[in-house]
């Protein structure tokens, strides 16, 4: 029998909530948290338990209960109240039913609102993906604020790096790390398949945008926030002297690219013209996915390779402006407040954050990101839901001309860098 050597693939999400409820009540063996959503864990009696969503005003769980732990479907933020009952004897109640004597009633023994003020409260961000990571990240911030809590931030080590100057107040962690023993709640920040799953997350991001999709799992106001990514101390000695424009052309699916076969030669040519220097700055200068090959654009310096994504932030943030892709590093020159040129044709607009310089045309077929019909398969490089080994596959850029990217750079000069009036 073959081994199979295939590397193993990382698991999306890990849920890994503590064993038992970390908090203690006045009730010998009943204890609760929220790190799996509303848990509590009822000893031996006769017990009712309900939940509450608080904003709702609305019961959504009430049973008895004995020697079980309780645990809300939900595991996103709900503003929870906690009830838990003490159930007269049955015998009891019979007896004085038959003597028509009044039945005693259920005794409240424990009730908890939930306030993570001053509370360990942990936050886990799914994936790899840099860009879904810096959509979402703002809200923990908000998050933190609203609550009062402290904060623990779960992530890939290689993005604490570029965030932990611009948030000083959140603790960082990196998987290996060890998380506090006494958290008093934990929520998983993601993109949850199937993406209708309505108890990992409260709504569809392919229909509320990636932003919104965060701050409505996190239970905060979901007004675009940019993230805050802070150039270093040694950033000016890696930067160009002369003005510069940041490009990058790579992405983790064919139908994320600009598939114009003269769109960034182009681009990259006007944009000399115009007396900058274009510096690429993907991570891999050359990618091959089975039949895909994308290369470094003709005429762009090659700034890709083994920097670092602080020295990506360093060289970005010093740029006059950004063109990119619905992809990470646009993100990150949002979060760097830089102007960014992005062309898309794989998302509705709405998906990533506002940009008055967004290159999309609707004459052909897009967005099919967020057509609620398809369920995106990250694995499947090559995917074009709707015209797959056809004529128009990847219509939605291929129909995105050059001189439609040289508008938005124009209009973008214009309002931003106008001319001198003399």
């Amino acid at each position: 029998m073959e081994e199979n050597n295939a590397p193993k693939k990382e698991p999306y999400m890990t849920f890994d909530p503590p064993q038992t409820p970390t908090q203690e009540t006045p009730v010998e063996g009943l204890r609760f948290d929220f790190n799996a959503g509303l848990r509590v864990s009822v000893p031996e009696g006769k017990f009712r338990v309900r939940f509450i969503d608080r904003d709702a005003a609305l019961t959504v769980y009430d049973s008895p209960a004995s020697g079980v732990m309780a645990t809300s479907t939900k595991r996103y933020f709900v503003n929870f109240r906690l009830e838990v009952y003490e159930m007269p004897d049955e015998e009891e109640q019979k007896k004085r039913k038959d003597k028509d004597e009044p039945l005693l009633e259920e005794k409240l023994v424990f009730s908890h609102d939930y306030n993570a003020n001053g509370k360990k409260v942990l936050m886990k961000f799914a994936g790899a993906a840099m860009g879904d990571l810096l959509a979402w990240f703002p809200y923990a911030e908000a998050f933190r604020k609203k609550h009062g809590c402290e904060l623990y931030a779960w992530m890939d080590k290689r993005y604490i790096e570029i965030l932990r100057a611009g948030y000083p107040d959140i603790h960082f962690l990196a998987p290996d790390d060890k998380r506090p023993d006494d958290l008093y709640a934990t929520y998983y920040v993601g993109l949850f398949a199937p993406w209708d799953d309505r108890n990992l997350q409260p709504t569809d991001w392919r229909v509320v945008g990636l932003q919104a999709h965060a701050a409505y799992l996190l239970g905060v106001e979901p007004v675009e926030t940019r993230p805050k990514l802070l150039p270093s101390a040694e950033a000016k000695k890696i930067r160009p002297k002369e003005p510069y424009v940041c490009i990058a052309t790579q992405a983790t699916a064919q139908c994320k690219y600009w598939n114009n076969a003269q769109g960034w030669m182009d681009t990259v040519a006007y944009l000399k013209e115009l007396g900058y220097r274009v510096l690429c700055v993907d991570r891999d200068r050359v990618t091959v996915n089975g039949i895909h090959g994308n290369a470094i654009p003709y005429g762009a310096e090659d700034f890709t390779g083994n920097l670092s994504l602080q020295e990506r932030v360093d060289l970005i943030s010093g740029a006059e402006f950004f063109v990119g892709l619905a992809s990470g590093l646009s993100w990150m020159a949002w979060g760097a407040d830089v102007p960014v040129v992005m062309i898309v044709g794989f998302t509705a607009p709405g998906t990533e954050f506002f940009t008055p310089y967004r290159v999309q045309q609707f004459h052909t077929c897009h967005s099919c990101a967020n057509d609620q019909r398809n369920e995106h398969v990250y694995e499947d490089f090559g995917a074009c839901p709707h015209h797959r080994n056809t004529d128009r596959e990847f219509e939605c850029t291929r129909c995105i001309s050059p001189e439609a990217v040289k508008k938005a750079i124009e209009r973008l000069r214009e309002e931003l860098f106008p001319a001198p009036v003399h």
